[in-house]
């Protein structure tokens, strides 16, 4: 245990400066009871308000855990919301950058860019897709600060659920052209695909997914606003790559979306 008393400014102050240096770290809830779930989410708003202040621009929300098998996983019952910023864009064409990332995993996603402003509460899915601009296909490259990504669901929202950098992909489809139950999608690795799944894994619809991070983030006075991009979650399993990896992940409706491997 440590002497040095915690709160969420150091828990904040800690996991940033874990991501800058690329260095992990044990489990913040194993030396210290007192992250509990709104201390992380306070951790989290205090360390996006530092990146902002640094010069980054919030460009939307991610969310985690929206599949049951995954909150069964880590003991959760809902899924959990984080903060997307242009420094966590991943050019198109650009392989992921090994060097300032300590252990990527990847996961193909659904996400919604947003054409108006959605603010809880009591927003429905129906009411969340119609807030919604356009859906495209993604893929989010995850990373944990947290060594062999052993983690409490509060260390992971202190976290801000595992950012690392997502890539959007270049076709756009209107939310009403789709049904995102039935969006199939498969996840390449160098060739071999290595798992699959529809948008019903994702709340059983990714518009579920969105209607619950408005919602969630008006419990904190917050919203979602226009032009934002949304990720709705993992559809698949993350899957750890390699630093020469090449990663696709090919949509029915949303095109594929490709990273290229580093050296």
């Amino acid at each position: 245990m440590t002497s040095q008393p915690w709160s969420a400014v150091r828990v904040a102050d800690q996991l940033l400066r874990a991501e800058e240096s690329a260095a992990p770290q044990t489990s913040i809830v194993a030396e210290w009871d007192g992250l509990d779930m709104a201390t992380a989410y306070a951790a989290q708003d205090i360390a996006l308000r530092i990146r902002v202040a640094r010069g980054e621009t919030v460009t939307g929300v991610k969310l985690g855990v929206t599949s049951k098998a995954k909150q069964r996983q880590v003991g959760a019952d809902s899924p959990s919301t984080a903060w997307l910023t242009d420094a966590m864009l991943l050019p198109v064409g650009e392989p992921i950058p090994r060097d300032k990332m300590i252990q990527a995993r990847v996961e193909p996603e659904i996400a919604f860019v947003m054409g108006r402003r959605l603010e809880g509460p009591g927003v429905s899915a129906a009411t969340a897709l119609a807030a919604v601009d356009y859906v495209v296909g993604a893929i989010e490259i995850i990373d944990s600060r947290f060594s062999g990504y052993k983690f409490s669901m509060a260390d992971a929202v202190a976290d801000n659920n595992s950012s690392g950098r997502y890539v959007i992909g270049p076709v756009l489809r209107r939310p009403d052209s789709l049904d995102l139950t039935l969006e199939a999608c498969l996840l390449e690795v160098d060739g071999e695909i290595v798992d699959s799944a529809t948008g019903a894994a994702v709340s059983g619809h990714p518009a579920e997914a969105l209607a619950f991070a408005a919602n969630s983030l008006a419990q904190r006075g917050l919203r979602i606003e226009p032009g934002w991009v949304v990720l709705t979650g993992g559809m698949t399993e993350a899957v750890s790559v390699e630093r020469s990896a090449r990663i696709a992940a090919h949509f029915t409706n949303l095109g594929s979306v490709t990273v290229p491997g580093g050296k």
